[in-house]
């Protein structure tokens, strides 16, 4: 890998990134009678966006918004803009990671279809309108009585399969809002994180946005390479990262499998996989280190398979390593649905090998790669595993998700390879996935359970009284 690019300025990125954090100052403090710095922020976008189609309708919208008149059609342009702006950004990262790495560019993504029946229009207009009302009040000025404004819509959208994604959208920002309240005496505001939720919310409000994405089907052996753990209080979602080689022969490509499910807060760490499990037989692939064969299981334009436990079998083994080192470097990576262009959601499998570690007095860890230093990202190593950062730190080759975050790319470990007593040892941080006789894992396995165990039986009791 070619380290240095990642280090490289891109030529535009500063000012695109200076445009978005302009317009999302502007919301801290709503846009209903908007001060001259968020006037500004305004203006930012709007000269960010001249020489695009998009130029008439966000410049009109900026200066709508600027003088207090705005309008929803204003707001869905900025949000639009905004998108636009940090798609452009995720489009020259992507370009620059695959230049570094050297793998084939990213095919085109199939063309979305339809949901079904078009979902109610009405609940669009009133979730939109409730989004807006967040706009012109902003952060700072988000009350309970606003915030509960979301739950009728959320519940009305839920029995509609088509709208379950903006829902639970919704949902989640209505709880991290919620838990904010009121917004004036917050000691802290996630500028970044609520406009990305805000802007997205109101594109996903538009008919059609939400389709669903083109799907095929798939044959060949899949090949695993790690599983991104993802935690939240009241959910959880494992990502696992392959490689596809189709029957037949034929390019290998970057694919990704997910499972979520539903966990109550008492259940964190080895427990997570129990809930997760029972979803998906590719978590006993990964924790075997075994490849899995496919018959027809349907991918998406994007690379994420649809998984269905009926279409796939156990294979072989296959180590992750000898994965990385002869399936990824030709494997090509499918592109990114315009919805989905942004920053944060970069993730691109790599291997590295011969680094030297450095260690900070803060407990931060980073790859020095033919002269480059690489932040490692250790905070993303998930607890339900026996990858720590020690073994991080100890390691002589690692596997892991090349991202990027607060203007510098990461690395997000999955495996590393380690000596011990001579002998070159793998640790993965999802080896617990399918189970483990390990002593730590089990341990955490069994408290788990006494803890699920428990509150089966106390929902028992309410459900009998």
């Amino acid at each position: 890998m070619r380290a240095d690019l990642l280090t490289d300025v891109i030529d535009g990125l500063d000012e695109a990134l200076a445009a978005v954090d302009g317009f999302d100052g502007a919301l801290v403090d709503g846009l209903l009678r908007p001060q001259p710095d968020q006037a500004a922020g305004l203006a930012g976008i709007a000269e960010a966006l001249a020489g695009s189609p998009l130029a008439g309708r966000v410049a009109e919208a900026a200066e709508k918004t600027a003088a207090g008149a705005a309008g929803e059609d204003h707001f869905i342009a900025l949000a639009a803009a905004r998108t636009a702006l940090l798609g452009s950004v995720h489009d020259a990262l992507v370009a620059r990671v695959e230049e570094a790495v050297g793998r084939p560019r990213a095919e085109e993504a199939g063309t979305a279809t339809a949901d079904g029946a078009d979902p109610a229009v009405n609940l669009l207009i009133a979730a939109r309108s409730w989004l807006c009302d967040l706009a012109r009040a902003g952060w700072r000025g988000i009350d309970h009585e606003l915030v509960a404004g979301a739950s009728a819509v959320v519940s009305a959208m839920l029995p509609e399969p088509g709208l379950r994604r903006l829902a639970a959208l919704l949902d989640g920002f209505a709880a991290e809002l919620a838990a904010s309240c009121p917004g004036a005496t917050a000691e802290q505001v996630p500028v970044r994180r609520w406009a990305d939720l805000w802007s997205r919310a109101v594109l996903l409000t538009l008919p059609g946005a939400a389709c669903a994405p083109a799907v095929a089907e798939v044959t060949g052996r899949l090949l695993p390479l790690g599983v991104d753990l993802q935690e939240h209080a009241t959910a959880v979602q494992a990502q696992v990262h392959a490689v596809l080689e189709p029957d037949g022969g034929g390019t290998p490509r970057l694919v990704r499998a997910s499972v979520s499910a539903p966990k109550p807060d008492t259940v964190v760490g080895a427990g997570l996989w129990q809930l997760l499990r029972p979803h998906m037989s590719l978590l006993a692939a990964v924790s075997e280190g075994r490849a899995m064969e496919l018959d027809g299981m349907p991918v998406t334009g994007e690379g994420d398979l649809v998984w269905e436990d009926a279409r796939a079998r156990m294979g072989e083994p296959a180590d992750v390593f000898a994965t990385a080192r002869v399936a990824l470097p030709s494997a090509a990576a499918s592109a990114t649905a315009p919805l989905d262009r942004h920053p944060a959601r970069i993730a691109v499998p790599v291997l590295l090998e011969g680094y030297a570690v450095e260690e900070g007095d803060d407990g931060r860890v980073a790859f020095q790669v033919a002269g480059v230093r690489l932040a490692v990202d250790v905070d993303r190593v998930p607890a339900a595993g026996p990858l720590t950062p020690e073994a991080v730190a100890s390691s002589g080759a690692c596997v892991g998700l090349l991202r990027w975050d607060d203007g510098e790319f990461l690395l997000q470990p999955l495996a590393v390879e380690r000596t011990v007593r001579k002998k070159a040892v793998a640790v993965h941080a999802a080896a617990w996935a399918g189970g483990t006789a390990d002593k730590a894992g089990v341990r955490a396995e069994k408290a788990a359970t006494d803890a699920v165990t428990v509150l089966r039986e106390r929902a028992g009791r309410l459900l009998r009284a």
